[in-house]
């Protein structure tokens, strides 16, 4: 086990098969990886969710993140991050919040792996965007492109992402 393993984000919009490659890198690569904190959080909301409440999610997020830093091996897949919020935020509030942009500007991952809208999308009671993944997409690609932050995209089917992702990380190898 590892205390700097290399974090890799899998970001993208909703239904875009973040959480099943991530645990499918981190089975492949025998790591752990981090679920996604707001799953957790909005399931035991009990009320519709609030501007506050992602302030919150990112807390959870992070703690969880550095949680499961000392049990990776090599690697740390992270089912969402900073970014995810930031976007939600905007999208959703026209703003960020401070702990949110902070988060984003101070977390630095390792690599961020771009999951494309290009799966069919699966209803959850959770998931809000259905028409807008494309949009969603190119927006995370642009706040990415423009932040500098490295990020590769993975396009097709389950199969495919995780043979680009594979590929990816076989160039990204820790220390």
């Amino acid at each position: 086990m590892s205390s700097h393993p290399l974090r890799i984000v899998l970001t993208g919009p909703e239904s875009s098969g973040k959480t099943t490659l991530a645990a499918l890198l981190a089975e492949r690569l025998q790591t752990v990886w981090v679920p996604e904190f707001a799953r957790f959080y909005l399931s035991a909301l009990g009320r519709p969710y609030e501007l506050s409440d992602l302030s919150r999610i990112a807390y959870g997020q992070a703690a969880r993140e550095e949680a499961l830093s000392y049990q990776a091996r090599r690697w740390l897949f992270c089912d969402t991050g900073p970014l995810e919020l930031k976007v939600w935020a905007e999208v959703r509030y026209d703003l960020c919040p401070p702990v949110i942009e902070g988060y984003w500007q101070a977390r630095r991952h390792d690599l961020f792996l771009l999951c494309s809208p290009d799966i069919p999308w699966e209803f959850d009671p959770l998931r809000e965007n259905p028409d807008d993944r494309t949009a969603l997409y190119r927006l995370y690609r642009q706040i990415l492109s423009d932040s500098g932050r490295p990020f590769v995209e993975l396009k097709g089917t389950v199969e495919e992402r995780l043979g680009q992702a594979l590929q990816v990380l076989s160039a990204h190898q820790p220390h």
